[in-house]
């Protein structure tokens, strides 16, 4: 019985463990998802304020050569 209890005490620390590892995981990813969320707002409001709002297409663009 004392065999058993030690077993299962052993499996209950490994899982908070990993439990705890995983939170770790997506507070990262969270946080991660968060700073990508800012940069797209920011990129957005750089193309709205360049005021063309229209993809730049490589036939516009001069040869650095030129």
């Amino acid at each position: 019985m004392e065999s058993r209890i030690e077993a299962l005490e052993i499996k209950l620390m490994h899982a908070e463990d990993v439990l705890e590892s995983l939170n770790l995981t997506v507070y990262r990813q969270q946080q991660s998802i968060e700073r990508l969320q800012q940069q797209l707002k920011s990129l957005r409001e750089q193309i709205a304020a360049s005021g063309r709002g229209e993809a730049r297409r490589p036939e516009d663009e001069v040869p650095p050569h030129y």
